[in-house]
């Protein structure tokens, strides 16, 4: 197998990849229902890609794709994203605060989502979710594609946005009369959903979307690499959804339906390392809690110091090793594009060093004991 030569990168390369929580801009306008009473303060942030906003004001922090967006929504305690349906996978990360996400043709089945829980929420089905708790809330959204299509509205919550003058157009950009935007015409807009195919949109149970929900008390952090037995590595994963970085054979994803982008938890102790690697696929860090040194090049001779609810984008082909900074518990959420199982390439010095302390990779990428494992080559 051969592999693209190793991207270099500047420092200046480097820190535009890191977008910092004072970076993350709101929009308030961004859905048909901004001026619903109970929806009117929601925010949408636009984070890597433009998502699924409707709003020409939306900001986007990197426009770069990366084969799926990411973006976030911050909300009042109270306050309701309204039911609506995605095209592509739309997952929810909720960071902080409580949230019940509701589903189904009227928002009939639901599920109380705490901080570190994971829902992926199946296309084509109406969902929404209102913050619960006392606070302000704030959900990460990792959503499948390039291009998700926008959304298609409840058709109880398009009538009613049109008593406000707001409007759908069929390219996903809202229209508000109030502004002085014309009156559109109806096979200009998105109408509200006949009857009938609301009635046949397909139902999930909440039996059947527990098989779609990560939960914090649930994760397995196992360690992950050809380096756990190293000095002040070890660190551990904890998949989510799809085939990602881990090379621990025991570990399995729970969600296994195609995302465009597989999920995983990273956590590392304080001063663990992740010793140098090389990845194919573009790879998106979101530090949930503590703060990560990230190392960028061979000779790791660029680093950039990621502080938590920060977003970074590493490129493909970019050298990158990780520390852990201070005295607390690192974790991070680790999005990697493609439904591909992921091959981390460790360098030939950490394989060598790996060997010596009895591991090594077997043919299928995987830790083993390296006494076991046969020098094969077909003959020739």
């Amino acid at each position: 197998m051969t592999h693209p030569e190793t991207l270099e990168l500047t420092q200046k390369q480097a820190d535009v990849r890191r977008v910092k929580r004072s970076d993350y801009t709101s929009c308030t306008v961004a859905f048909i229902d901004c001026k619903k009473p109970g929806s009117h303060l929601k925010e949408n942030y636009s984070i890597i890609g433009p998502g699924v906003s409707s709003s020409k004001d939306q900001v986007v922090n990197l426009p770069e794709p990366h084969g799926f967006n990411v973006g976030a929504a911050a909300m009042p305690g109270g306050i309701t994203n309204n039911l609506h349906i995605h095209f592509t996978a739309e997952v929810f990360v909720v960071q902080k605060g409580s949230f019940t996400f509701q589903w189904g043709a009227h928002g009939e089945h639901s599920f109380e989502a705490l901080e570190g829980d994971v829902l992926s929420v199946p296309t084509w089905i109406f969902r929404g979710f209102t913050n619960t708790g006392t606070d302000d809330g704030w959900i990460f959204t990792i959503l499948g594609g390039d291009n998700t299509g926008g959304v298609i509205f409840h058709p109880d919550i398009i009538t009613e946005a049109a008593e406000y003058g707001l409007y759908i157009s069929k390219n996903n950009t809202l229209i508000d009369t109030s502004k002085g935007d014309p009156v559109p015409a109806e096979d200009e807009t998105i109408l509200p959903m006949p009857a009938k195919d609301l009635a046949a949109i397909r139902d999930i149970s909440p039996s059947e979307m527990t098989k779609h929900i990560v939960a914090e008390a649930d994760r397995d952090f196992r360690p992950a690499f050809i380096d756990a037995e190293l000095p002040n590595c070890g660190v551990e994963i904890a998949p989510i959804l799809g085939y990602g970085i881990t090379q621990n054979r025991d570990h399995n994803p729970k969600i296994t339906n195609p995302h465009t982008f597989s999920m995983e938890w990273l956590r590392m102790q304080a001063g663990q390392t992740i010793s140098p690697f090389v990845l194919d696929e573009k790879m998106v860090l979101i530090i949930r809690h503590g703060t990560v040194r990230l190392y960028l090049n061979e000779g790791g001779d660029v680093y950039v110091d990621l502080n938590a609810w920060e977003t970074y984008s590493i490129p493909a082909g970019a050298v990158r090793s990780f520390q852990c900074l201070g005295d607390d518990v690192s974790e991070v959420l680790v999005v990697v594009a493609g439904d591909h199982r992921k091959w981390p390439r460790f360098q030939p010095g950490v394989l060598d060093a790996a060997k010596k302390a009895g591991k090594a990779l077997d043919a299928g990428g995987f830790v083993a004991k390296a006494s076991l494992l046969p020098n094969y080559g077909l003959g020739g």
